[in-house]
């Protein structure tokens, strides 16, 4: 695994898997009472400038379950690229933390972040891709059994940053998967040539239904993201086909799994029977944030589970 985590991009398919089977081990461990302590003394920053639930919580607590410490950053405090730097920041950080996980808007901040420091630095969110979601999101499927090889992944909606994870991620494993969207929302050109580059079966569309037919799993995410709050009536409108509801359900396999990373803005993309149904993994999603990025940082800090 690279000494970053920025993108999906940066791990193999066999550092993928290994990621989950070390996220499952780092889970059990912790339910049955023996939680590894791969950070003790070691102290984590955490930089802030989008607000976050499940970001600031499962890496907050997996740091401290690991036996480290977490500084929270908020955007204000630090004034990132305006009070200071982001290689100022990267390097004074480095002299005093072991790690660095970053929420931000714009990819670049992270990549500049990774370039100047000398410690990890793992892409917590930003514009272009959520690679740690997409971690938890298919170790949530692996923790089901899920072959991956022969299973059919439909995305509908927003081409945006937790789409190009999941794209970019499929591929590596051999998911088949088909993304719909309207026209002007599909996912980063560059994304699309990465995920066909690792040789992932990608196919973009503009019909949902088609989409959704014969598929395994349904994705769904946000229609406006943080930053996109002026264009929240245009996306509505040009979404409007794109909900994921027990129609558009019905057009998948009978055992069918829904996938939404959360937030959810509940009656846009996604209705509450098919959020809250018997199908709906989305809280196992949550939860392996949790297992997920806790097997990330024990990767990249080179942790052994022989010492636990």
């Amino acid at each position: 695994m690279n000494r970053h985590f920025l993108s999906a991009a940066d791990l193999t398919r066999d550092e993928a898997l290994e990621l989950f089977a070390l996220a499952a081990e780092l889970k059990q461990r912790r339910k049955s009472g023996r939680p590894s302590t791969t950070l003790a003394g070691k102290t984590f920053a955490m930089i802030f400038e989008k607000p976050s639930l499940r970001t600031r919580v499962t890496f907050e607590v997996g740091i401290t379950q690991l036996g480290g410490h977490a500084v929270h950053l908020a955007a204000r405090e630090i004034g990132l690229g305006t009070r200071e730097t982001v290689p100022d920041v990267a390097r004074n950080l480095s002299r005093w933390v072991d790690g660095i996980m970053a929420r931000v808007y714009a990819h670049a901040t992270v990549t500049d972040l990774a370039r100047h420091a000398t410690v990890p630095v793992i892409n917590g969110l930003s514009d272009l891709e959520h690679p740690c979601q997409a971690v938890a999101d298919f170790f949530t499927l692996y923790e089901r059994g899920v072959d991956f090889t022969t299973m059919r992944m439909a995305w509908i909606g927003d081409g945006n940053n937790v789409c190009h994870s999941v794209m970019i991620l499929a591929a590596l494993l051999g998911v088949s998967i088909v993304v719909a969207c309207p026209p002007g929302y599909e996912p980063d050109a560059g994304v699309q040539a990465t995920a066909r580059r690792l040789g992932g079966r990608l196919e973009i569309t503009e019909d949902a239904r088609a989409a959704a037919s014969g598929a395994d799993v349904l994705y769904t995410d946000v229609w406006t993201s943080m930053g996109q709050e002026a264009e929240h009536e245009r996306r509505l409108e040009a979404f409007s086909r794109y909900q994921l509801n027990e129609t558009l359900v019905g057009f998948a396999k009978p055992s069918a799994l829904i996938m939404h990373c959360l937030p959810a803005h509940r009656g846009e993309e996604i209705t509450d029977t098919v959020l809250d149904g018997k199908r709906s993994i989305v809280l196992e999603q949550a939860e392996n944030r949790l297992h997920a990025q806790k097997a990330v940082i024990h990767k990249l800090l080179g942790g052994s589970l022989d010492d636990t």
